[in-house]
C-alpha cells in the first residue's frame, strides 16, 4: 500500500532513535546509503541497501543514520544514453539540510538537527507598495565594513551586525535580496582559470546555506552551527523590521554539461532531473550546460519543497527566480504562462503571503516573456531598465551630437507604471523597476564609460553585454575634469530619482546609492575582490549621492501618490490608484504630437493618489530632457492652489526651505533635471 502523497518526506527524517533516507530515482536499479566515520571521510562505518517502493521511492533506515552524521548515497543502473550512473561514486543526497567538504571537489551530506528558537521574532509582511528592494551580496556589503569586527565581515553576522542593520533602515530599504546563498560551487573553466563565482549563480544544493559566508566559527563547528547562523542572521533583520529576500536558481545545476561533475542529481537519475533529447543531448536553454526538467513532477516538487524548507523553516520572505522563462518551460520545451510549477508556487497555501519576483527570461527560443507571467507575480522589467537609460544617457549623448532622442511618451509609460507591459488585473506592481543591478554596469559607471571593460575576466573582452544604453560624457572613465564629474553626477541623480519616483516596485543595488564603481566591469561575477565589495570610505560626493538617495526614499514613503497599486480606470475611480494627469512644457494636457514626438523632452506629471489606508496626496513632478534650461509654465488644475517644492535633482543640497509657487507660473527648470512637488 503506498502513501498518498509518494513524495513526501524524501531526504532524511529522525524518529525515535532511527534515521529514515528517502530518495527518488526511476532508472536505479540498486542504491546504498552509505554512512562515513565522523573522523575519517573515507571510511565508511555502514552501508545500508536502499529498497525501491511502488512509486520508485527508495528507502534506508539505521540507527547510526543520526544528527551530525555525514552520509552519501552509490547508486547503480544500465547504461544507457539518457542515464549516467556511477557507482563507484558517493552522490550528495537532493535533500541534504547540510553539506561537507571533504575534498577539493568531493562532498557528503550532513544530517542536521535544524532546531532554533525564534524567540518570538516574525515575519515583517511589507505591502508591495511599500517595499523598496536593496540587491546585495553577503560577501560584499560586508567585507570591508570598519564598523563590523573583522571575523564577521563577509558573513551572514556580517550582513546582520547592528551595524549593517542600522544603515539599511537608515537609508530606508524595506527588503533585502540576496544575490544567491543556496550551497553553490564554481564552474570547472573558472577553477581552471584561476578564478571564482562570486556571484553564485551554479547551485550545488537547494536546501543548504552556503557555508563559505558563514564566519570561520561557524564553519568549523560543522553545518548546523552555519545553519544556526543563517537563522540568526533572519532573526535580527527581521526583528528590525526589514525583509529577506533570496534569489534562487533552480533551473539549471553546478553539474554542468554532459562532460561537468557528476555529484548528486545526474549520478541518481539523470533521465528524470535533467531536458535531454532521445539522444541524450541536454537541452540547454540556460547556457549553463543543463536545464532541470520542471516539466517531471519529480523535480517539480524539489523546487516546491526546496521553497517552502526556506519559507517555513528558515523564515525566509520571498524569492526572485533566476531565469525564470526555464521554470516555466512544458513538455515541448516552449513557455506556458500556466505551467503546473508557477501555478503551485503561487497557490501553495504553505507559500501563502512570500513575495514571487521572476527574471522572465531565459536563453532559449522564445525566452523573453516580461509581461507574460500570471497573477500574484512581480516581474524583472528590463524594458523599463533600458527606456531609463536612453532617456537619461543615450538619448542627451544622441543629442550633443545633433539627433533626437526618443521622445518623453515612453518615459512616461515607464514612469507610470508600465501599462503597456502589465495587465489591468495585475497592476503596477506587477513590475519590478531597476536600472541596475549585480549583472551590468553600476549605476556610476553607466554615467562614466562608453564600453565595458572586462578584461580581467579571462575573455578577452567577449563576455558581458554590449547593449548598456550608457554615457561617459565626454571622457571614458575616470576623469578630472569638473564639468564631466558635475554631469556625470547629477545624471546618477536623475537616474535615482526616476528609479525611486517611479509606480511599480524599485529595487536599488547596493552601493549605487553613493556611487560605486566596478571600473567598467559590466560582468564581475568571477571576482571575489575590492573591485565588487562595497568600499565605505566615500569621498565628500558620495556622501551628498547617499544623502540625494536617502531622501528619494523618504519621499516615496511620505507620498502615496507615488505608489499606487492598480492602474486607474477611465471615467471611474479605483480604490488605491493614483488620478494621473499629464502636462506639456506650457502646462496644457499633452496633445498626442507631444506624446509621439522625438523631440518632446519635458513632461509634467500630476499624480493624486485615491486613498483607501493613507491620507490623499498629490505630486507633481518635472521631467526635463534636454541639456539646456527650459521654461515651465506650472498647469492650472482643479483643487491645486499651490506647488511646494520637495526636491531638485540639478543640484544636492536638500535645504529644508519650502518654496512655493502657484499654478500658471513660469518656472526655470535647469537642463536635464527633475523635480517634485507637492500639489495642495
Amino acid at each position: 500500500m503506498t502513501h498518498a502523497d509518494p513524495l513526501h518526506n524524501l531526504g532524511v527524517r529522525l524518529s525515535a532513535g532511527v534515521g529514515e533516507l528517502r530518495v527518488y530515482s526511476r532508472n536505479a536499479e540498486a542504491m546504498d546509503l552509505c554512512i562515513f566515520d565522523a573522523t575519517d571521510p573515507n571510511w565508511i562505518v555502514k552501508t545500508v541497501p536502499m529498497t525501491r517502493d511502488a512509486d520508485n521511492v527508495w528507502s534506508g533506515r539505521s540507527r547510526t543514520l543520526s544528527a551530525g552524521r555525514h552520509y552519501g548515497i552509490r547508486v547503480s543502473g544500465p547504461a544507457a544514453p539518457t542515464n549516467s550512473f556511477h557507482p563507484e561514486k558517493t552522490m550528495v543526497e537532493p535533500y541534504s539540510r547540510g553539506l561537507v567538504r571533504v575534498g577539493p571537489e568531493q562532498w557528503q551530506s550532513s544530517v542536521v538537527d535544524d532546531a532554533f528558537d525564534w524567540a518570538g521574532s516574525v515575519k515583517p509582511k511589507i505591502a508591495l507598495d511599500h517595499t523598496v528592494v536593496y540587491e546585495a551580496h553577503v560577501r560584499g556589503i560586508s567585507k570591508l565594513n570598519p564598523a563590523i569586527p573583522a571575523d564577521l565581515r563577509g558573513t551572514y553576522a556580517g550582513l546582520a551586525h547592528e551595524s549593517t542593520i542600522a544603515y539599511l533602515k537608515e537609508l530606508g530599504v524595506t527588503s533585502v535580496e540576496l544575490l544567491p546563498v543556496q550551497a553553490f560551487v564554481s564552474e570547472q573553466r573558472l577553477l581552471k582559470q584561476g578564478l571564482t563565482n562570486y556571484w553564485g549563480y551554479n547551485t550545488f544544493n537547494f536546501f543548504t546555506p552556503h557555508a563559505d559566508y558563514a564566519t570561520m566559527a561557524s564553519q568549523s563547528a560543522g553545518p548546523e552551527a552555519v545553519l544556526r547562523e543563517f537563522k540568526g542572521m533572519v532573526k535580527l533583520l527581521h526583528e528590525a523590521g526589514l525583509e529577506v529576500i533570496l534569489d534562487v536558481v533552480y533551473n539549471h545545476t553546478a553539474e554542468e554539461g554532459p562532460g561537468g561533475p557528476a555529484s548528486s542529481l545526474r549520478g541518481i537519475d539523470n533521465a528524470t532531473y535533467y531536458r535531454q533529447n532521445d539522444a541524450g543531448g541536454y537541452i540547454d536553454v540556460t547556457g549553463c550546460g543543463n536545464t532541470l526538467n520542471v516539466s517531471n513532477e519529480v523535480p517539480r516538487r524539489m523546487v516546491l519543497d526546496s521553497l517552502k524548507y526556506w519559507a517555513n523553516d528558515v523564515q525566509i520572505d520571498g524569492f526572485r527566480f533566476d531565469l525564470a522563462a526555464t521554470l516555466s518551460r512544458g513538455d515541448n520545451v516552449e513557455f506556458q504562462r500556466d505551467h503546473p510549477l508557477i501555478k503551485s508556487i503561487q497557490s501553495d497555501p504553505e507559500l501563502a503571503g512570500v513575495k514571487l519576483v521572476a527574471e522572465p527570461w531565459d536563453v532559449g527560443m522564445g525566452g523573453w516573456q516580461t509581461g507574460n507571467f500570471p497573477d500574484g507575480w512581480t516581474e524583472w522589467n528590463d524594458r523599463y531598465r533600458d527606456r531609463m537609460r536612453s532617456f537619461w544617457l543615450t538619448d542627451i549623448a544622441a543629442a550633443r551630437d545633433g539627433h533626437s532622442g526618443s521622445g518623453i511618451g515612453r518615459f512616461a509609460t515607464r514612469l507610470a507604471g508600465s501599462a503597456n507591459t502589465f495587465s489591468l488585473e495585475r497592476g503596477p506592481l506587477a513590475s519590478l523597476n531597476f536600472i541596475t543591478a549585480h549583472d551590468g554596469f553600476t549605476m556610476a559607471d553607466l554615467t562614466a564609460y562608453n564600453v565595458k571593460h572586462n578584461v580581467g575576466n579571462g575573455e578577452s573582452n567577449r563576455d558581458g553585454t554590449d547593449s548598456n544604453n550608457s554615457f561617459n560624457h565626454g571622457a571614458e572613465g575616470p576623469t578630472r575634469d569638473r564639468a564631466i564629474l558635475a554631469t556625470r553626477r547629477k545624471a546618477m541623480r536623475n537616474l535615482l530619482g526616476t528609479l525611486l519616483l517611479s509606480a511599480g516596485i524599485p529595487m536599488l543595488t547596493a552601493g549605487d546609492e553613493f556611487g560605486r564603481s566596478q571600473r567598467g566591469n559590466n560582468n564581475a561575477y568571477c571576482h571575489d575582490s575590492e573591485l565588487t565589495w562595497l568600499n565605505w570610505d566615500l569621498d565628500d560626493w558620495q556622501i551628498d549621492l547617499h544623502r540625494v538617495t536617502k531622501k528619494l526614499l523618504q519621499l516615496r514613503r511620505e507620498n502615496p501618490a507615488l505608489r499606487p497599486v492598480w492602474f486607474g480606470r477611465s471615467g471611474e475611480t479605483t480604490l488605491s490608484a493614483s488620478e494621473m494627469n499629464w502636462y506639456n512644457i506650457e502646462g496644457k494636457s499633452m496633445s498626442e504630437d507631444n506624446w509621439h514626438s522625438p523631440k518632446e523632452r519635458t513632461l509634467q506629471y500630476l499624480a493624486a493618489s485615491t486613498p483607501e489606508f493613507e491620507e490623499f496626496n498629490r505630486i507633481l513632478l518635472i521631467v526635463q530632457g534636454r541639456e539646456r534650461d527650459v521654461t515651465v509654465t506650472l498647469p492650472e488644475h482643479a483643487g491645486v492652489s499651490s506647488y511646494s517644492m520637495l526636491w531638485d535633482s540639478s543640484h544636492d543640497d536638500l535645504s529644508d526651505a519650502v518654496i512655493e509657487h502657484i499654478p500658471g507660473t513660469r518656472l526655470l527648470v535647469p537642463g536635464a533635471s527633475m523635480q517634485l512637488f507637492r500639489a495642495s
